[in-house]
Order: C-alpha cells, then sequence, then structure tokens
C-alpha cells in the first residue's frame, strides 16, 4: 500500500530561469546563485558525516529505516493531469522536427494561439488546457526555455514565434513530462495552464547514436525535412562523464500561393506554413566525487532560421515589400533568425535525509528579423528587404529545491523547501520608434514623446520561495499542502498555495483532487509605458473610433499579475493486466488576463489613448480522460479524449482561443517481432467555433465560419537489425486530409491554419 512507498526513482529536474552581458545584471542574482551552488557543498559535508543508524557499520541487510514518502514533485508526475512521453513513443511517432507535434496528442493539449485572431495562424504553439501558450511553461531538463519572450507582442496578443518546444532534437530527448492543473502551481509564473518538461538523454553509459532523417510530402506545395544528427555519451574517468548532440535540420516552406484554392476571389491568400533551419549543439559535462552528489556544466547553442512562407497579419502575398518586390518574392528565404544561448550549473544530491536540485542558468536569445511595420494595417509586415533590427533578451535563473523526510507527528512525511530568482532584460529598441501621432506640444502622461528619448531596455526581477509537505496520513490516503509567494519587481507579490489529495479507495481505484492558485506576470513589452502601437483610424475600437488621429496603444507599468483557480478531480483504475484508464474533471478561473483595453484612458488633441489592461474574469473548463487495453501480449491499444465544455471570456463571451470543442488521440501498439514494431495512430479534432468579434477592435467578424471536425491517420513501423542499425519507415496522414488556411487575421472564421497533406517518412540509425 502507500504506507510503504519509497522513492524508487530520482526526481526529475524541477523548473527554474536565466541571463547575460552586463556586470550590474549578474550582480542581481550573485546572492542566490551563491547560495545554490554553496548549499550543495554544505550538503556533501553533511553528508560525509551522515550515516543510518549502524547500517553502514553492520551491513544489515534486514534493517529498513525510515519509511520515505515520494516528494511532491514525484506525486505529481503520477496525477490524473499528468503523462510522460517516453523515448519509444518518440521514436514511434516519427517527429517531422518540433515535439510540439507529438506533445499535442496527450490529453488536455492543443497547439494554437494565444488568442482567437488567426494571426500568424500556422506558428502554434502548445496549449494546455485551453490556457493559450503564454501559460504553458517550457522547461528543457527542469530549466525554463523563455526566447519566445525576445519577440514583440502585437496587440492582439500573439508573437511572431514558433515557441519555445524545438530546442532539442527528439532523438536526444530522453522523456517529455506533461503537468496540467493545481499540481503546476509550483512551477510559479507562466504555469498557469501547466508545464512541458523536456528531459535530455543523461550520459549513463558510453554510446553513439547518428541518425538520418528524411520526409517527403505527397504535394508538391508542401516543403520536405532533411534531418542529420548525432548523439554521443559516456564516462570520460571514473568521476567524470560527458553527452553531447549536435543536430543539423532544414525543413522546407510552403509555397506561397498553398491556400489560394481555398480562398474566394477577391480575398486575401493567406500564407501556408513556414519553413525552418536547425543547429542545435550542446554538450553537458558530470562530476560524480561520491554517491551522493553529481555536479554538471552544460552549454548549448542553437540557431533556428526561417524560411519564410509570405505571411503577415493583414496583407496577401502579392502585398508590395518595395517598389517590384512582393512578399511572396522573399519566399524561402531567411528574414528572421533566433539564436539561443545557454551556459548552467547543476547539482543534484541525494542524502540520507533527503535529495535537492540546484542550478543557476543564463539563456541569452538574439532576435534578428527584417523591418517589419509597427502601426496599423501594416503591423507586423516586411518593409525591407535589407535593414534588419535586433532584439536581445537575457535570462537569468537560479533555483534550489529540497526534499526532506521526516516522520513528524509520527506522520511518514516528505517536506520540499524551495526557492527561485528570475530576471528579465530585454533590449529592443525597434519596439518604442513608433511615433504618437501628436501635434506639437502635446504629451501623454508617463510616455515619452520622442521615439528618440524612448527606453527600449525594460527589465524585472522575480523571487519567489515554496514549501509543500506530502504527508501519507494513512495508508490509503495522502495529502499535499503547499504555499509559494513571489515578489515581481513591477506586478507586486502574489501568493498561491495549493492542496492536492490522493485516495487509494481500493489496490486498483484511485481518486484525486487538487486546487491551486497559479499566476503570471506581466511580459516586458506589457509593462513598458515606452512601448507604443499604433492605429491611424481603421484600427481603432468600434465604440470609440477615430476622432481624425488614430488610436494610440500603450504599455503600463500598473498591470498586475494574471491570476487563475485551477480545480480538479478525478478517478483512475488501473490492474495488474496492464488495464489502465481515468476521468478527470477540471476548472480555471481567470482573473485579471491582461489584453489591449478596448476603452480611452485619455484624449490627446484628436488622438484617442488606450493602454494595456487586466481584464474581467474568463472560465475554462473540461473533461479529460484517458484509456489503455492489453489485447494481447504483443498488442495494446490506448486511447485519450478532451473535451472542452466551456472556454469564455465572461466580459465578451468569445472563446480565449481557437481550439477544437473535443480531441481523441488512438492508437494500436504491435510488437510484431522483438525487433519489429508497428504502429497505427488515429487523431481526430472536434469542430472548432470562431468568434464573433474581433480582439482587436470589439467589431463583429463577417466570415465567422466554424472549422469542421476532420481525422488524422498516421501509420509507422520500426525494425532493429543485429548490428546496430535501426530502420524507421511511416506515412503520416495515410488518407491524405488536406486542410486549409482560408485568410488573414479574422477574415478566415476559425480557417486560421494549415494540416499537411499526405506525406512519406524514412528514418536510418546506427548506435555503436
Amino acid at each position: 500500500m502507500c504506507a510503504s512507498r519509497v522513492l524508487a526513482t530520482p526526481p526529475a529536474l524541477p523548473s527554474f530561469r536565466s541571463c547575460h552581458p552586463s556586470l550590474g545584471r549578474m550582480l542581481a542574482t550573485t546572492a542566490l546563485g551563491g547560495f545554490v551552488m554553496l548549499s550543495g557543498m554544505a550538503a556533501q559535508a553533511q553528508v560525509q558525516t551522515a550515516a543510518a543508524p549502524e547500517q553502514a557499520e553492520t551491513g544489515d541487510d534486514a534493517y529498513l529505516g525510515t519509511i520515505v514518502i515520494n516528494a511532491a514533485s514525484e506525486e505529481l508526475k503520477q496525477a490524473l493531469g499528468a503523462s510522460t512521453i517516453t523515448a519509444e513513443d518518440i521514436q514511434d511517432y516519427l517527429i517531422t522536427n518540433d515535439v510540439a507535434e507529438l506533445v499535442k496528442t496527450q490529453p488536455g493539449v492543443n497547439l494554437t494561439g494565444n488568442t482567437p485572431t488567426g494571426q500568424r495562424g500556422n506558428n502554434r504553439q502548445i496549449d494546455l488546457r485551453g490556457m493559450g501558450p503564454e501559460n504553458t511553461l517550457i522547461l528543457i531538463d527542469g530549466r525554463p526555455a523563455l526566447s519566445r519572450n525576445s519577440v514583440r507582442m502585437g496587440r492582439s496578443g500573439e508573437r511572431d514565434t514558433r515557441g519555445d518546444s524545438n530546442w532539442v532534437p527528439a532523438s536526444a530527448i530522453e522523456r517529455i513530462e506533461v503537468i496540467r492543473g493545481p499540481a503546476a502551481a509550483r512551477y510559479g509564473s507562466g504555469a498557469a495552464g501547466g508545464v512541458v518538461n523536456i528531459i535530455t538523454k543523461a550520459p549513463v553509459e558510453r554510446e553513439t547514436t547518428a541518425t538520418f532523417f528524411t520526409e517527403l510530402p505527397e504535394s508538391e506545395d508542401e516543403g520536405a525535412t532533411y534531418r542529420a544528427n548525432v548523439v554521443t555519451s559516456g564516462p570520460i574517468t571514473d568521476v567524470l562523464s560527458f553527452r553531447s548532440y549536435l543536430n543539423l535540420n532544414k525543413t522546407e516552406g510552403d509555397d506561397p500561393d498553398i491556400n489560394a484554392a481555398a480562398t474566394e476571389d477577391g480575398e486575401s491568400v493567406a500564407a501556408g506554413s513556414e519553413g525552418v533551419t536547425n543547429v542545435d549543439v550542446s554538450t553537458l559535462l558530470e562530476f560524480r566525487p561520491d554517491a551522493a552528489n553529481t555536479w554538471g556544466v552544460e552549454l548549448g547553442y542553437s540557431r533556428q532560421g526561417n524560411l519564410y512562407a509570405a505571411d503577415a497579419l493583414f496583407q496577401s502575398v502579392d502585398t508590395e515589400v518595395s517598389e517590384g518586390t512582393t512578399l511572396a518574392d522573399l519566399a524561402g528565404e531567411e528574414t528572421n533568425v533566433l539564436q539561443r544561448t545557454t551556459l548552467a550549473l547543476t547539482h543534484r544530491g541525494d542524502y540520507d535525509f533527503g535529495k535537492s536540485n540546484s542550478f543557476l542558468q543564463w539563456e541569452h536569445t538574439d532576435n534578428r528579423r527584417l523591418s517589419e511595420g509597427l502601426a496599423g494595417g501594416g503591423e507586423g509586415r516586411i518593409n525591407s528587404e535589407e535593414e534588419y533590427n535586433t532584439a536581445l533578451l537575457d535570462n537569468v535563473t537560479a533555483k534550489t529545491e529540497w526534499d526532506l523526510y521526516s516522520n513528524a507527528f509520527g506522520i511518514n512525511q516528505t517536506f520540499t523547501l524551495g526557492a527561485e530568482y528570475r530576471g528579465e532584460f530585454l533590449d529592443d529598441p525597434t519596439s518604442v520608434t513608433q511615433d504618437l501621432g501628436l501635434d506639437e506640444g502635446e504629451e501623454i502622461d508617463g510616455t515619452t514623446t520622442d521615439p528618440d528619448d524612448r527606453d527600449g531596455t525594460p527589465s524585472a526581477h522575480l523571487i519567489g520561495f515554496y514549501v509543500e509537505d506530502n504527508m501519507m496520513l494513512s495508508d490509503s490516503f495522502m495529502l499535499t499542502p503547499g504555499l509559494r509567494v513571489d515578489y515581481h519587481s513591477e506586478a507586486g507579490v502574489n501568493w498561491s498555495p495549493s492542496l492536492n489529495a490522493s485516495w487509494e479507495a481500493t489496490p486498483e481505484i484511485t481518486v484525486k483532487a487538487g486546487i491551486s492558485r497559479a499566476f503570471k506576470a506581466p511580459n516586458l513589452y506589457q509593462l513598458n509605458p515606452d512601448y507604443v502601437y499604433r492605429t491611424r483610424g481603421n484600427g481603432c475600437p468600434v465604440s470609440y473610433p477615430s476622432l481624425g488621429g488614430g488610436c494610440d496603444i500603450l504599455g503600463n507599468p500598473d498591470l498586475e499579475h494574471e491570476l487563475s483557480w485551477n480545480k480538479e478531480i478525478g478517478i483512475a483504475y488501473r490492474n495488474n493486466d496492464g488495464w489502465n484508464a481515468g476521468l478527470t474533471y477540471f476548472r480555471n478561473d481567470y482573473e485579471n488576463k491582461i489584453g489591449a483595453s478596448l476603452t480611452p484612458v485619455a484624449v490627446v488633441g484628436d488622438t484617442q489613448v488606450f493602454r494595456w489592461e487586466n481584464t474581467p474574469e474568463a472560465i475554462v473548463e473540461g473533461l479529460e480522460g484517458n484509456l489503455r487495453v492489453p489485447l494481447r501480449e504483443d498488442l495494446s491499444w490506448s486511447t485519450n479524449a478532451t473535451v472542452m465544455l466551456r472556454s469564455e471570456n465572461l466580459e465578451t463571451g468569445q472563446p480565449l482561443s481557437l481550439v477544437p470543442d473535443y480531441t481523441i488521440n488512438s492508437q494500436l501498439d504491435w510488437q510484431y517481432r522483438d525487433n519489429w514494431t508497428f504502429n497505427l495512430a488515429v487523431n481526430h479534432y472536434g469542430r472548432i467555433q470562431s468568434p464573433d468579434t474581433s480582439v482587436t477592435n470589439g467589431g463583429e467578424i463577417e466570415n465567422n465560419e466554424d472549422r469542421d471536425p476532420y481525422t488524422l491517420v498516421n501509420l509507422t513501423t520500426t525494425y532493429g537489425f543485429d548490428n546496430g542499425f535501426s530502420l524507421q519507415a511511416g506515412v503520416k496522414n495515410l488518407f491524405n486530409t488536406e486542410i486549409y488556411r482560408e485568410g488573414t487575421s479574422n477574415n478566415a472564421g476559425a480557417n486560421t491554419y494549415n494540416e499537411p497533406g499526405r506525406s512519406f517518412i524514412v528514418s536510418l540509425s546506427k548506435t555503436f
């Protein structure tokens, strides 16, 4: 039963964050960073003098010692709102390039934008439980990946970004943990929807694997993919080991006219999916002086260059960039390069009294792109073939977490204590260059009138402390109360209490429930009063049409945290024959969501002034279910489903994002021989509701058609040879269900993205 539960596997690295250049920035983290590293040294000294009662001397195998209860971090990974994608799952799926396409097959997961605008419709990111990509925290080995924050946020809340799920090649991943709901509150800002933790392969044994991958679409309008990578690891000495990988990938973009046949005459033709070239290099060194302590240093570099597909917010592919050059003429060229550099120092401890996990990480992002419009109908449109603008983002994260075993008051329990620092430092001089449209002598309070004098280097600091207690109150009942408090230098203090419970009603049936208060701090663009978006008239809110000078939308330094009360309750069944089933109800009450105001805060001359503001309540609720059936010893069937009962902004009545009413992911796994497997996967997506009104101006949407349900089928097989070679082959979208994007911005209703047609995949690996 639960009372004899012993921690058998090391906890996954927790959540953490990052930074760069100036000495002043680095000094901001010296105190906590020093504590992170010194804490490991202190624990190392302590463990050398701490011994279990006479066990070390007698070697008595019968001595059981204190019963160890799993830390809360381990328990939450076994919760109903959690799932794990294994290395075998990754191999069977044959990922094209970005692991997001596999993560989306988990319950409660979709790919979407931050709002239901349809802008940048093919740049879909991971969205957990309908809370939007900005509320999904991406971790790599427990450390945050925040490079997407270097991309300017437009008035609608969208960014022109692919997200942060494509920095690690699939062949270097050991597993992916997806944590949804109340359990994610312990990870702090940005985890209101949940957490996706991409865990890379550890340097356990000497091994080198080289992989060559290609995906060829049947349609000549869609881009092919070619990839080669090497992952190598092993011991250098008895106490020092390494793991390195090199990844080269090229995914071609779609033809600019791919959606022409789906577009009505006279309407703007929306772009297809962009291509991308990847270069990823990483080296990890781990030093283990004894059985209790593991020190690590990891240096990584990634470069993602886009292959432009002629996308813009409001224009068609034939819009002119300059005289004689249209957006379509730039198709296939690199118009944006994102470079991410990381340096991390880590320490893991495993002692008689508990476990620890600490790190200090610097993440530097260089976001270089061709100059784009900042105002009105030209927002987001490339307006130069030669002039590049660069935004630099540095994130510094330091975190230490300790799991301490205890039998206080006769209760077997594990306390978790943690502290975290995040520093964000942005340098984006371009985003503050838009004029205010004011006459001479007119000013707006809090905003610098002359663009040359504005501050394009905003920064913010966040410090958090948290405690959890995983208590085994009886043989069948576990209770985990927790509390996290964060101080944000701009948005102030936030308290995040949580309570999770688990009851084993029978050896096969478990009932779990949880409630937590999650939050997200405002981003640096939203907070900067010198960040200006301008519309010259047509983009003004319909309730406040232009007075002649258009409308300004400005950053707001007085924004508060976005808040969410996350609740879930569910039941799970598991038996020794391999049957597994579960059903979970979740509800998130969303408060203070940040968006561009539709009501002016001031009128200066004939210019109306709007700001980013915290808006009223929203609700997201739904059901998640899963079922696994062992049909035979060599054949299993598994299915999960998500039903979105409600996703609504209570002020406007509109959906929060474009997600299906329901999704069903089902697959058959057949172990035909010991070295030969087959996988058949079916992904069905229900209706996607179109919004009735525009996020940007509140006006009615003329084309508010819903997206009809559709189904995708994939078939893959893997064959392992005796000489270390492995051959994988597959067909994606077996029945060639092609889905087209039908317009730009809200012109497409809910038909805002492409689903590629049938493609053929071959992958060859060799392990030495």
